[in-house]
């Protein structure tokens, strides 16, 4: 570079005080611009920086970086992406050392934000028209023109040009982000994990900005349980730990004030520190979330907020009539096997029963979550068909003869007709453990004589559940079993009536099954 530069930067008027940069702490506000002044001679670095010591833009100060080639300049920026803007001088250590650096920054990487400014003191080796037209520079400027009070005026075009630009790319990441994080939410069926998905979701969103960065992020999300009691339904953070219990007695006592005060007030509440968002359905239910942790909630991020919470009351709503549905569907279908229970004079909670030992079977076999709502819901029907045997052979407290043994079969098959109609999972799911669950694993049972992996999983499951809960209860014709016997009576009939590995899992988890008997048992055994 020419050795003029002191005589054409800042021409009218020349540093008279010889007062350097302080050196910065590594740890930086983000209440600062970054400048990277990129050039070769020490005096422009010294000259700018005093020019520019007391500069200060929407209530930011400047920090200045530092290069004194191309080739560190690239360094400087990989370290400092958020650099606000470069003032670069063109000839440094090769006489495209600048241009080649603006390449970098652009295409290599694929920075769009940073505001360059092009200063040169050879206007020769690299014209304006050209430079302006090639390169993607946002100002040219002569040295012999770039007085302190210009260099005021360009810094100010660049910081508001560079805020807006960030402005613009949060609006449009926060907006992505609802978007993905809505579908997320329309996918959780289950109100604790839609919650759950909610508090993430949120914390997510007040990410994407520095000024709105969760430092020591905590969340929840409760309910009310209709008593005027808040149930903890999912958190983050400090909260975590209380996750199901009453909020009314573990809730620090500020917390819960904010969220009475929004379930009082029927509206969310927004402060500087914290967000209190209120939710109800329909049918009365009312959801309150809680997050906390950033210093300032900034006006873009409330309008985010208010965008995201606007689908998650849409989620919170559907997911209670999915709810409502799911428990009428479930009572509907408890039912039908009750009724069939009932009319053999065993106890209403056998189909209960039966069902949780065959969800404890599957998880413990590997099914899938969806495959173990399916058998949840489809295990309590396995008898269903037993509503068109007559009173006298279901309640014979004794041997059955021939034809009433052969009669009592035929409940498979009058279980797959009534439930087999239907296109629906669950009941054709049910359709086929109706007619499977008497079948034998050797093959020896009834109504096709199906052998082995023949049987379907869910009817070979449902088979041992139906049989472990049949000995553990009196019926008409016997005591029940001691556990002991029982255990006995599963390892005399591995690899005969019952799948072998089923066998193995039931032993090895028996205490596991005894709790779900003992919960769901009109009395404690």
């Amino acid at each position: 570079m020419s050795d003029q530069n002191d005589e054409l930067m800042f021409s009218d008027e020349l540093a008279t005080d010889s007062e350097k940069e302080k050196e910065c702490s590594s740890h930086l506000s983000v209440r600062q611009w970054k400048v990277l002044i990129v050039d070769d001679e020490k005096e422009v670095h010294d000259i700018t920086t005093l020019v520019l010591k007391n500069f200060s833009y929407d209530g930011k100060e400047l920090h200045f970086l530092h290069a004194y080639s191309g080739a560190e300049a690239r360094q400087v920026i990989e370290q400092h992406p958020d650099t606000a803007v470069i003032l670069l001088d063109v000839v440094m250590e090769s006489n495209n050392s600048g241009l080649e650096f603006v390449k970098y920054v652009r295409n290599v990487i694929c920075n769009p934000f940073a505001r360059i400014i092009l200063r040169t003191g050879q206007p020769g080796q690299a014209p304006e028209e050209r430079v302006i037209v090639e390169y993607d520079i946002n100002d040219y400027k002569e040295k012999t023109e770039l007085s302190s009070q210009k260099l005021f005026t360009v810094m100010v075009s660049s910081l508001r040009t560079y805020r807006d630009m960030l402005v613009i790319e949060a609006n449009r990441k926060g907006l992505k982000r609802i978007i993905d994080a809505s579908a997320n939410l329309f996918e959780l069926r289950s109100l604790k994990q839609l919650a759950s998905g909610v508090l993430t979701q949120l914390i997510s969103i007040l990410h994407f900005d520095q000024d709105a960065i969760v430092l020591n992020n905590a969340g929840i999300a409760a309910t009310d349980c209709g008593s005027g009691k808040i149930q903890v339904l999912a958190a983050t953070g400090r909260f975590e730990e209380m996750i199901g219990e009453n909020g009314d007695t573990n809730l620090p006592e500020n917390v819960c004030a904010d969220l009475k005060k929004a379930v009082s007030e029927k509206k969310s509440l927004y402060y500087p520190d914290r967000y209190v968002g209120y939710f109800q359905s329909d049918v009365g239910s009312e959801i309150v979330i809680y997050c906390e942790g950033w210093s300032e909630l900034g006006e873009l991020n409330k309008y985010l907020i208010e965008i995201f919470c606007t689908n998650v009351h849409v989620a919170f709503e559907n997911s209670y009539l999915n709810a409502e549905l799911e428990d009428t569907q479930k009572e509907i279908i408890y039912t039908l096997g009750e009724i069939a229970e009932a009319r053999s004079e065993e106890t209403g909670l056998h189909v209960k029963r039966v069902s949780e030992y065959s969800v404890l079977f599957g998880e413990k076999y590997g099914l899938r979550p969806v495959q173990l709502e399916i058998l949840r819901l489809a295990a309590p029907m396995h008898d269903v068909g037993k509503v068109a045997i007559p009173d006298d052979i279901l309640n014979n407290p004794g041997q059955l003869s021939v034809d009433d043994f052969e009669t009592m079969k035929n409940h498979a098959e009058i279980g797959h007709v009534l439930l087999g109609t239907s296109s629906r999972k669950i009941m054709r799911a049910a359709a086929i453990i109706a007619m499977q669950h008497h079948e034998r694993y050797d093959g020896t049972g009834y109504p096709k004589g199906l052998q082995g992996e023949e049987i379907h999983i869910f009817a070979r499951i449902t088979a041992v559940a139906d049989v472990f809960d049949a000995l553990c209860s009196d019926r008409v014709y016997r005591k029940a079993y001691n556990m002991s016997k029982i255990m006995d009576y599963f390892k005399g009939e591995r690899g005969k009536h019952f799948d072998p590995e089923l066998v193995r899992i039931f032993l090895d988890n028996i205490n596991e099954f005894i709790k779900v008997k003992n919960r769901l048992s009109n009395k404690e055994s």
